[in-house]
């Protein structure tokens, strides 16, 4: 009589085959999510080089010079605007106005012609984002842009994924701050539970804030 037409360990392959056939496509799902969340696909902590040798650690740090001043329609404008070498040469037709690394900075201003900055946050074409509305309501430009006033070349802090933007629209309320900080690098809520959480109310009532969850929100 001869024996079974499968020996007993061809159970253990199967079972283990099968356990394969199950966890290499959630496998490959769940590292497929983790990579397009990690760094690499975000943009996250990579400083880009710039045209001309820019330090917010000097501008924004040690001048302590105001975010707006630059950044000149952030508080009426879905963009937050770059400055013009009128912008810059105001400063620097009297600072540094020898400078070797300023030159392209004069040339730009003596030409007529904008300075070719690399853009650092890039959002996908159809998502709508405002920073007029943001900064109205009280959302710090820390929040979004990180200590950019510690920063030598700027870089992408925060992930700006879909998730991380529906964690503050549902709960905007540890992110808001009086408007007089608004571009403070540096403001804290209070220490105190209790008072924190008291401004954080205030602030979303008296800003007429509301947690925006819709579609429509940013995909117009």
């Amino acid at each position: 009589m001869s024996g079974p037409l499968f020996p007993r360990w061809t159970n253990t392959v199967s079972r283990a085959s099968a356990a394969a056939l199950l966890a290499i496509p959630a496998i490959a799902l769940g590292g497929l999510m983790a990579y397009v969340r990690s760094p690499f696909v975000t943009g996250q902590n990579r400083p880009l080089e710039q045209p001309i040798e820019f330090d917010h650690r000097h501008h924004a740090g040690d001048e302590q010079i105001d975010c707006r001043y630059c950044h000149f329609s952030v508080e009426k404008s879905p963009s937050a605007g770059i400055p013009s070498t009128t912008v810059c040469m105001s400063c620097h037709a009297q600072v540094w106005n020898q400078s070797p690394y300023l030159a392209l900075v004069r040339q730009a201003y003596f030409t007529d012609q904008p300075i070719p900055w690399v853009r650092v946050h890039n959002l996908p074409d159809f998502v709508y984002f405002n920073h007029a509305i943001h900064v109205a309501k009280g959302v710090g430009c820390v929040t979004c842009h990180g200590r950019v006033d510690q920063m030598a070349a700027i870089e992408q802090t925060a992930p700006l994924t879909m998730q991380w933007c529906l964690d503050c629209h549902r709960n905007p309320k540890p992110n808001l701050r009086p408007q007089e900080f608004i571009t403070s690098m540096t403001w804290q809520p209070p220490a105190d539970p209790q008072e924190a959480t008291a401004l954080a109310d205030k602030l979303y009532s008296e800003n007429d804030v509301h947690a925006r969850t819709s579609c429509t929100t940013c995909h117009r």
